[in-house]
This record gives C-alpha cells, sequence and structure tokens, in this order.
C-alpha cells in the first residue's frame, strides 16, 4: 500500500493499534496534542535524542528494517542506562521517502516494538513527514532515576578503575564484513550488466553471502543490546559507579569524554581489553589490528564506568564485567599501556560524523 493512500494520520493510528502504555507515570500517550507524564515524586527524569541518517548511520542495502527499529531504540535506551536511571518511554518522529511503502514502515515499527516490550518502554507519540533523500529516524527516549542513583560523566576520581561490559569491536568487524559483501555484489552487479547477461542478473538477485560463522560480529552490529542488564547487576552488588557512559563512538572517544569533564587522566592496558574470537580472526582477515578495532571502533553500546579502588573485588567477580585500567590525576595525560609495556597518547579516532572526508 502507498503511504499516501493512509496520509499522516492514518499512518499514526495504524501504526498505534499495537502499543500500548506499561508505565503509571504515562497518563496520556499517543493521540492528543502532547504526551502527559506524571513523574514520581523524588524522582529525577533524563532525556536524550538520537537522529538516525539513511545514507550516513545506516545502508538499507543490508540493513533490515525490523533489526533497524530494534537499533534505533536500543541506542536511545543505552545512554537512559548510562545514566543509571531506567527508560520509560520513547518518541519516534520519521521523515519517509516515497519509495517506501506502509508495509515497510510497519517492519520498522515492529522492531521498535520488540526493543520497547524487552525493557519495559511506551511509545507515546512523535511525528511524521515527508523525505526527498531517504529515511531519517528521530528517537527520544525519557528515563526516571532517584536523584541519589543518577550517574554522570565528570564523577571519576585517580585511582578508580576504569570497567567495561562485554566485548569491543565486534560491532565494527561486523560492519566491515558487511561493506566488503556489499563491494563485492556490485562489482557483480555491474559485471552483469556490462556482459548483457539476464541469466547472471537473475542469480544475483537470489544470491546470498555465507555468513557462517560470523554471525556473532553481525548481530552486534544489525541487532545491538542496551546493556541494563549490567546497570541491575551493579546495583544488586551495591555498586554504585563514580562515573559512567556508554560506548557508542569508540572507547578511546569514551574514556577521553570521562576524563576530560572529570578532569582526570588514564591508564588503560591493551591486553585486558575484552575482545571476541569472531571480532579477533575478522581483524586478521582484513589484515587491521584488533586492538585499533576495539579502542575505536564504536557502536558497541557497551558500558564504560569507573568505580573507587575499594571494590576491586566486588566489580572483578561480576560476569561480563572487565576492569581494563584505573584513573590519574589529570597531569598524568592519557595513555595506553601497550602488550610490550609501552606507553603511548590515547587518542580519540573513532567515528565522527562531521567530520570533512
Amino acid at each position: 500500500m502507498e503511504i499516501s493512500q493512509l496520509g499522516e494520520f492514518g499512518l499514526i493510528d495504524r501504526l498505534a493499534k499495537d502499543i500500548t502504555t506499561k508505565n503509571a507515570s504515562t497518563i496520556c500517550g499517543i493521540g492528543d496534542d502532547c504526551a502527559v507524564l506524571s513523574p514520581t515524586e523524588g524522582m529525577r527524569t533524563v532525556v536524550t535524542t538520537d537522529l538516525l541518517m539513511e545514507g550516513v548511520h545506516f545502508d538499507l542495502t543490508y540493513v533490515p528494517l525490523r533489526h533497524l527499529g530494534y537499533k534505533a531504540i536500543m541506542v536511545n535506551l543505552s545512554d537512559v542506562f548510562a545514566m543509571n536511571a531506567q527508560p520509560r518511554q520513547v518518541t519516534v518522529s520519521l521523515a519517509i521517502s516515497s519509495k517506501f511503502q506502509v508495509e515497510d514502515i510497519e517492519e520498522l515499527y515492529a522492531g521498535m516494538r520488540l526493543a520497547c516490550e524487552k525493557w519495559g518502554v511506551d511509545i507515546i507519540g512523535g511525528d511524521t513527514t515527508a523525505s526527498l533523500t531517504g529515511l531519517a529516524i528521530s528517537i527520544t527516549a525519557i528515563g526516571e532515576a532517584r536523584s541519589e542513583d543518577l550517574v554522570l560523566r565528570s564523577g571519576a576520581k585517580p585511582t578508580d578503575l576504569i570497567c567495561v561490559s562485554g566485548n569491543l569491536g565486534a560491532a565494527y568487524m561486523g560492519l566491515q564484513l558487511l561493506e566488503r559483501e556489499k563491494v563485492i555484489y556490485n562489482e557483480q552487479v555491474e559485471e552483469a550488466r556490462r556482459s548483457g547477461s539476464k541469466e547472471q542478473m537473475e542469480a544475483l538477485r537470489s544470491t546470498q553471502p555465507d555468513f557462517s560463522g560470523r554471525e556473532y560480529i553481525l548481530e552486534r552490529q544489525l541487532k545491538p543490546e542496551a546493556r541494563g542488564d549490567i546497570i541491575e547487576t551493579l546495583r544488586k552488588a551495591g555498586i554504585h559507579p563514580t562515573s559512567m557512559m556508554d560506548i557508542s563512538d569508540g572507547l578511546s572517544s569514551e574514556l577521553m569524554h570521562i576524563c576530560r569533564q572529570s578532569q582526570t587522566g588514564c591508564r588503560i592496558y591493551e591486553e585486558r581489553l575484552p575482545l571476541d574470537y569472531q571480532t579477533a580472526a575478522m581483524a586478521e582477515e582484513l589484515n587491521l589490528n584488533v586492538s585499533t578495532c576495539a579502542l575505536n571502533g564504536g557502536e558497541d553500546y557497551e558500558l564504560l564506568f569507573t568505580v573507587p579502588l575499594s571494590l576491586n573485588d566486588t566489580v572483578s567477580a561480576i560476569e561480563d564485567v572487565h576492569v581494563i585500567g584505573y584513573i590519574t590525576e589529570q597531569d598524568k595525560g592519557l595513555a595506553l599501556i601497550t602488550r610490550d609495556g609501552g606507553e603511548h597518547q590515547l587518542k580519540a579516532q573513532g567515528w565522527n560524523p562531521l567530520k570533512e572526508s
């Protein structure tokens, strides 16, 4: 069905029919001029927004719409968890070009609903408009936490331990794999066009790359998970991080944010960077330094946080949390200690969408 057949409000009605609210603080959701929320007494509200642009943040050549919807929500919930808060509501705004059908947008929303259902989050509104250049997705996430529970980037202190959840570099390796296969496919299509072979073109339409043994790094790129489970585990262990943020643009970049806002330095150890086997294998195949990928790849959406040195035994015992270094005085600078004992200045080489190519 063409979206123009439904119009803006018909599309909203169709997408909203499967959305129900779960949080008592959601008084009024989709359907009025504004959503109405009733914050709990003694709580603090946090708000974050991410904008995803086709051709900049995602490529629909290899990103399924359902996965894209799931990821669009998760990357925002990750920011809320990084404040040590609980996500409650999201708004969804879309700019849609004429190449999309109603069923495409329903598929996108199906992924969004899955992500929201996982963490008990309400979709409470948003906006839709036309686009001349493809698809744009803007998500605003709203969360809440007790004021004493909130964690900022600015609280790290010298001797604090630097910790990360999960492993690093897998999402970047998944992206490199997808981009490589896209180039190969486009070259094959161009060759078929030059030869004028209709049989070859038909065969290409049904051809899929063999991703066996690479499923994990693909999932990390296409279907990332916000680490709310780590927040809950830290809470149960009685650990309140001194600073925290999620890893979206690369570990080096995020650690520099924490050190700058906390006015500290840091030391991290290359040998302690957590890596998955598929990440290391893919880096070797592409002749890339796996540590560089782990430091600068981005889109891992793991949590980077600091805790007091006195909690070393407690935090080290938590599954899927890794101590990778420590915070220093600001004049010590930011450094990576390599496997051979060398010391190198830490640099932010992660993804910068506004950097000139």
